[in-house]
Order: structure tokens, then sequence, then C-alpha cells
């Protein structure tokens, strides 16, 4: 029989639905030894089902409300505020009633109530939902109740909880009200715990806020909280507010606002013992859950009350370890320019073609630091290769390490990381000759050919013994001595050429402009030769039509029956054959690529078009030769002219051949990796084919849920359990949800680097100077490159770019990123092109707006909104 009021003793976690997530939660406190939670009960979900049944306009409004997109701002709330009226008008079902004034005259009628929503979807661990629906206290008397009872059911359809409900993909019509009647406290002092500290995410710290009088005013902003923290059962650190302001309970019921006396506004609301007894209840209610907790409570009479507690959604995971000792780990994303979540598909492959000790956590990968951190050696050849392609990290770990006692430091490098496959052995010496680099691509390439024959026989269990088999092959070309050398000496060359014209010539980052149109870059070539696809169409304005309607991926096939098609087909299908393996996200096997979404590549083809001439893809490498070579000139030209002069010049001729002949190689590695993950791929849908035919899974995309291990298992077994993948795909839209922390410890601490900068101007933006020049124009925000609308000359603000964005850079005169360093593609592309960057710029793309006039201080490290 279905139970229009339960209390809250009878009630735990399993009865979600009918009581929604704040009410599962408290009958789940309501039960624990040792905490004292407000007697109450839960009018459930099955009363505010009854009630929309008997109206039938409800749904015929509720209908018209799903159809609506986020942006339809005006008839959202035109529609949410009918339903709310209605539910408001409705009468509440007799049924409901009776069970109502039952409970509460075991409770005591006379008493004073609070009286709160919780939706079912609502306090779940990927989304709290927190003051989305409405809560009522000090509510006296049962008709007081039953009313305040309709107002909670009509506020899960707030304009606030609708759009809540839209943008986290939740359907209204699924989304049912339970209300919650508790037994009012009028404490002296209330507020909120969490058992994690929810700035920096230290699951060692517990953070309390704590204002007198009740908590509504706290959790409202009306009134400033006192702030302690306490770690390791001590008070570590203490703040206390001036509080002016409280809310109280009235007589007559409601609340009032009061002004505190003077001399108690800067009293500590909590005293020391409080605060630690309060902090002891925090860790007893997270061991009892199981994690972190954002806990709501009040104290009266010396006795604390506990009256909510959801799991804290924001915090970012933990890298998985066994180990129990204090870890570093830095985030793998940060350094290959893919911040986003990858599914367990492409974790694994990743994981498999890296040799670094690497965890997972929130969807994406990170390198323990740890042993590096725990050798001065170690640490020294960290934090120098780090601090070049990423301040902020280097920053981070600096932080950590001048603390001290969280790592433990081994004299004599005793606990230094030997080299191992985690840490490849040290590059060869070698010949500035660029037939090497020739060499190198061309045994790479050949490699290729042959895995794409070779993969064709192979089928079922085979298929994966061939491809862990060949990803040997790809690690060996990956960490090549001789591939790692050529590498490491443009860089070497790039530092060295930057220190000295800097020391010598008071020249800044002269490489940058010496590195522009080198040959054998692979993506720089990839963004001139879409400038080529351009030209091949450009003369047909009838396919240009055409393209700039096309809605599906059969486009291809259709370019024939236009004059001019079959020619474009061949350049468009020869590009793919190419580059047609690369897409955002690329290090990630399961996302979508070129030659499997071409549409992706039109919105650049008809820029290109619109915004240049035929041959601009020769012209711009030809320019950028000739500025690095008159670059050359100038600078031979001023050292001959210094003392020791000769000797400087020809010192400088010999690096600045090593950055012409080496730099575009850096490119290649990363190119041959994709390329074979994408014959991996089409080899692994195929047996996607298989099993989606046999019914084990329902979609060829399914496998991208499964790590490597399990799809070999599948196949093998043709058995899967459906419900891991939608256990795992509602995990992966969680982590699309956080952010990554270029920084994380062992405890969950997430360490936040800065730039240590002076004389900049007051309102610029700090970042990371990668390539040479100061710019100004239009800042174009785009977070998406299929919706990239750029003119020429416009300057790209995004979150971080990796190689398939370069297309773009051929539109674009300048770049600024969130993340990024000084050997990261984007910013090796930028110098190859000439144009001003900068990178790892906080939160640049929510602080720089599109359309904004923006200076790009490519040189110093900084920008300006003009």
């Amino acid at each position: 029989m279905k139970r229009y009021v339960l209390e809250f003793r009878e009630i735990d976690k399993t009865k979600q639905m009918a009581v929604g997530g704040k009410g599962a939660n408290l009958g789940e406190l309501a039960k624990m030894q040792g905490i004292q939670v407000p007697e109450g009960f839960c009018v459930t979900t099955v009363g505010y089902q009854k009630a929309i049944r008997q109206r039938e306009t409800f749904q015929a409004l509720l209908d018209q409300l799903t159809v609506l997109k986020v942006e339809d701002r005006e008839q959202i709330g035109e529609l949410s505020r009918k339903i709310r009226q209605i539910l408001m008008e409705a009468e509440i079902p007799s049924d409901v009633v009776k069970a109502v004034a039952h409970y509460l005259s075991r409770f005591g009628e006379e008493h004073a109530y609070a009286v709160r929503s919780s939706a079912t979807a609502e306090d779940l661990p990927h989304a709290s939902f927190a003051g989305q629906q409405d809560t009522y206290l000090n509510i006296i008397g049962k008709e007081a109740i039953l009313q305040h009872i309709s107002k909670c059911w009509a506020s899960l359809f707030t304009d606030r909880a609708v759009i809540y409900r839209m943008q986290n993909g939740f359907d209204h019509s699924q989304v049912y009200l339970s209300v919650i009647v508790q037994r009012m406290i009028f404490p002296q002092a209330s507020g909120i715990l969490f058992t994690a500290d929810p700035m920096t995410s230290n699951r060692k710290r517990l953070s309390i806020d704590a204002g007198f009088g009740l908590g509504e005013a706290l959790v409202s902003g009306l009134v400033s909280a006192d702030g302690y923290q306490v770690q390791d059962g001590q008070i570590v650190d203490k703040r206390i507010a001036t509080k002016k302001m409280a809310v109280y309970g009235r007589k007559q019921g409601g609340t009032e606002t009061k002004q505190i006396v003077p001399d108690q506004q800067k009293t500590q609301t909590l005293t020391d013992k409080q605060i630690l007894q309060l902090a002891r209840i925090g860790r007893q209610i997270e061991a009892y859950f199981g994690q972190p907790q954002d806990i709501e409570w009040c104290l009266d009479r010396d006795t604390f009350y506990i009256v909510q507690s959801r799991p804290i959604t924001t915090l970012y995971p933990i890298p998985e370890a066994k180990d129990l000792e204090n870890r570093v780990y830095v985030s793998v994303g940060h350094q290959q320019m893919m911040t986003d979540p990858m599914k367990p598909l492409g974790l694994s492959f990743f994981l498999l073609t890296t040799p670094a000790p690497m965890r997972k956590a929130g969807g994406r990968l990170f390198v323990d630091v740890t042993p590096h951190l725990a050798s001065p050696a170690g640490r020294e050849a960290l934090l120098n290769t780090l601090g070049q392609s990423d301040p902020l990290i280097k920053d981070a770990l600096m932080s950590i390490i001048e603390r001290g006692g969280f790592i433990q430091l081994f004299p004599n490098d005793k606990g230094a990381p030997r080299p191992s496959r985690s840490n490849p052995v040290p590059p060869v010496k070698i010949e500035n000759d660029p037939t090497i680099v020739s060499d190198l691509m061309k045994h790479s390439q050949t490699s290729i050919e042959e895995l794409k024959q070779n993969i064709q026989t192979k089928s079922g269990s085979a298929l994966f013994d061939f491809i862990l088999e060949d990803i040997q092959q790809l690690t060996q070309i990956l960490f090549d001595p001789q591939s790692s050398s050529v590498i490491m000496a443009a860089m070497d060359a790039s530092t060295w050429i930057n220190e000295k014209m800097n020391e010598w010539l008071g020249e800044k980052n002269a490489a940058d402009t010496l590195a522009q149109s080198v040959p054998n870059n692979i993506t720089a070539e990839m963004g001139l030769a879409l400038l080529n696809v351009a030209d091949v169409i450009r003369p047909y304005p009838e396919v240009i039509d055409y393209l700039q309607q096309v809605k599906d991926e059969h486009f291809l096939d259709e370019l024939t029956k236009f004059e001019g098609g079959q020619k474009i087909r061949g350049a468009i299908d020869d590009y793919l054959s190419k580059y047609g393996m690369r897409c955002p996200g690329e290090i990630d096997i399961t996302k979508t690529r070129w030659s499997e979404k071409p549409t992706t590549l039109l919105p650049m083809i008809l820029s290109n078009i619109k915004n240049f001439e035929p041959k601009e893809s020769s012209r711009k490498f030809e320019q950028g030769r000739r500025v690095a070579l008159q670059k050359e000139q100038a600078l031979l030209e001023r050292l001959k002219q210094l003392p020791d002069g000769e000797q400087k010049a020809k010192e400088t001729k010999r690096r600045i051949d090593l950055i012409r002949n080496f730099m575009g190689y850096r490119e290649y590695p990363k190119y041959g990796m994709v390329h074979r993950y994408f014959v991996y791929k089409q080899a692994l849908l195929k047996e996607a084919e298989h099993l989606v035919h046999a019914g084990v899974i329902h979609e060829k995309e399914d496998i991208y849920y499964l790590t490597f291990e399990e799809l070999h298992e599948v196949v093998r077994t043709k058995k899967l359990e459906y419900e891991i993948l939608s256990k795992r795909k509602d995990e992966y839209k969680l982590y699309q949800k956080l952010t990554p922390p270029r920084v994380i410890t062992s405890d969950g601490e997430i360490i936040a680097g800065e730039y240590k900068r002076e004389h900049l101007p007051a309102e610029a933006m700090a970042g990371l100077p990668v390539s040479s020049g100061v710019i100004e124009g239009r800042a174009r925000v785009i977070l998406n490159m299929e919706e990239a609308d750029l003119e020429d000359g416009d300057i790209l603000v995004t979150s971080f770019t990796d190689p398939s964005w370069t297309p773009l850079f051929v539109s674009i005169q300048g770049l600024v990123t969130e993340v990024g360093g000084l050997m990261t593609h984007g910013a090796v592309v930028a110098r190859e092109y000439g144009l001003p960057a900068v990178v790892g710029v906080e939160n640049a793309t929510k602080r720089i707006k599109d359309g904004q006039r923006i200076r790009v201080h490519g040189t110093e490290g900084y920008i300006e909104i003009l």
C-alpha cells in the first residue's frame, strides 16, 4: 500500500523516490547513534502525484514546457507561473490531509514546524539542486501547514528550478516533490559545516560557517558569518565576522530580522570547545555516508541539531591510488592541451601508450610526481621542465615544497627515480643534419602503412593481441632516443638564443621570429593545406552555396552533381586522407575524427574562401620564411659589431640552423600516434558492429564506455551487464561539469599557482608569453571549433588548442588560451605563423567577452581589455 506520510524513522535511502533526496538523507541521519535530528515526517511524492492527477490543465501545460529550450526565458516564465497557480489552488487530496493531521496530533499540533521541499532530483551525488525549491520556517497550526505544503509543491516550478532541470537534462514530468514537516528549533546559533574545505577541496580540513539565530540569514547571504577551520582535531583558522543582523522566529509564526546589539556583533559565535564538538559530529556523519558532506546544523541550549546533510558535489575526485603516503599529482590534460574528460576506452589507450606513472580521477589523467619531488636532483629537473611549460604548475609545486613535511626529501638522491620506462633514457648526441628528420618521418609513415595492411586480417581476440603488440612499436617510435634528441636540440637552441640575444643585444624572445615557417611542421602545414582546399572550391559559386546549407555527412557524395564537383571532392578526400584522423581532443581515441564527420571542416573552408585571395597558403609560408631570414641576418650583423663578435655570430648561426632544421619535427610524433589510434579505432568499431548485431550492446559507440581489457572480454564472451554502461555514461556527464586542477594532492587539496609578476598594468591579465609581438583586435571567444566564425584579424580566445585548431590560426592575428605552455602545439604553431600569443591565462574565456577589443602582449605575457 502506498503511504502518504512517513515518519523520519521509517525512512532510509531506498525511499528516495517517495521522499526525495533531502527526506531520504534526514531518515538516514535520524537512525544514527548520538546525532540529534528534530523529529518530523515527510508527505510522500504519492500525495503530490495524486494532487496533480486531479488537474487536467496541469498535464497540458507541462507538455508545452517540455518542448521549450533554456533560451525561451519568457515562455518558461509564463508557463511556470500558470503551473504554480494551479498547484497553489489545487485542493489537497483528503487522504493526504487525514494523514498529515494524524501525525501532527502525535507530534503536537500546537508546536511550530519548518515546512521544506524535497525533490526526487535533489541532493544527488552528481546534481545538488541546492536552493532550487522553497523552505518555510516557524509555521504554526494544521491549516497553515497544509497551505505551505501546496506552496512547496508549487516551488517545483519556480523559473530557476525549471531552468536548472533543463540544464542538467532532467525531465520535468519525472521529477516529483515530497514535503518535510519538521519540529522547529529556535537556535542561538546555526550554520553550515563542510567536511572538506570547499575552496581548496582538502578532505582533511573541515570548514564551519556560523552565525547567530536561524540559518536562513546565512544561506540567503543576508549576513556575514564567522569562519572556522579544523584539521586533525585542531582549530587551524578562525575568521570572526561583524554580525549586524540575525533572523529569529516570531511568537505568532513566521520570522523577523533583528539588529544584534553592538557589543555582541564581534563575539565568536561558537566557543572553541563547541567548534571541535561540531567537527567530530561532521566526521561521524561523513563516515556514515562514505563521502564528504555539506551539513546544516543549529545549536540550542548546548545541543547541536542536524537538519540536513548532502554530498558535496563540487569536489574534484582524488586520483585513485593504493599508496597511503602523501602524494602529489600533476594534470596530464594541461600538458596535452585537452582538459576535457576522456571516456574509459580513451583513458585505456593513453595509459597503454604512456610510460609515466599515471592515475585516473574525474575522467582525466594525473602523473604522480612524488618520487621526483622526493629527491634534490629529481625535484630540480621537474621544476625546470614544468616551469618552462607551465609556470602555474611550478608555482603550485613550490608552495607544497615550501610547506615542508608534506613530501619526505631523500638526501643523496636515494629515493630518486631510476631511468626506466617512466623515465625514458636521456637523448643521444645528434648531428645538425635535416635528413635525420625526413628519415624519422619516413620510418613512422612506413610503419603506419604496414599497420593498415596487417590489421585488415585481424578480428575477435586476435585483433586485441595484435593492437597490444603494435602499441609496443608505437611507444618505440614515440620514445626513440634519436627522435627525442631532435626535439630537445631545437628546444635547447631556442632557450640559448633567447637568453644570449637578451644578454648580448637586449632582444627579447628572438627565437619566436626565427621559428616562423620552419619546414616539416605537419600541424602548421595542415592549416595551410586547408587554404589550398579553399582555392579549389573558390571558382565555383554554386558549390559554395551548397556547402553553406549542408547539414549531413553525405555531402561529399552529392558534390559530383555540380560543375567542378569531382575535382573538389578529390581535394577534400586528399586532405582527409592526410589529416582526417585529427579532431579536437584527439588524444582520446573515442572523439569523433574529421574523417568521421567532415562537416566539421566546412566553416573553416568557407571562412578561408571569404577571408583570403587565391594562393594565400604559399604567400603566408613565404612571408614567414622571409621574416625569419631577415631576423637571422639582422642578429648576425649586430653580433659581429660586438667584442668577440665573429665567435658570437658563429655560435648563434649554429643554434639558428638547429631551430630551422629541427623545430618543425616537434609536432610529428603526436601526428604518428593519432594516426595509429585512428587505425585501431576503425578496427574496433567493426567489432562493435558485430556486438550490436548480436544484441550485446545497443549502439557501436557504447564500446567507448569500456576499458580496452573489458572490451576484449566482451568480444570474447559476447556478454555484458548493460547497467555498467549506463553508470559510466552518468559518470561521464558528471565529469564534464568538473574543472580539473593543475595540481592536486592525495588529501584532495587543489593547489593553485600564481604568476610572480611586477610592473603589469593595473587591470592586465597575466599569462605565459609564448609567441612575441603586440597585437590589438576583436576578441572571439570560441569554445567549440565548429562554431568558429572568424574575420581576418580576429584574436582567438579559447580554453585550450590542440593540433586540430591549427586551421583556424590562418585567419587570426593573435591567440589567448587558458591552458598551455612554451612547447605545447598552439604555442609552436603560433610562433611559426608569427602570431602574438599568451597562454595559461586563468579564466580567460569568462573574463574576456566575445567582441571586446583587446591587446595581446605576446612578448611580456599579458592581455589588456581596451
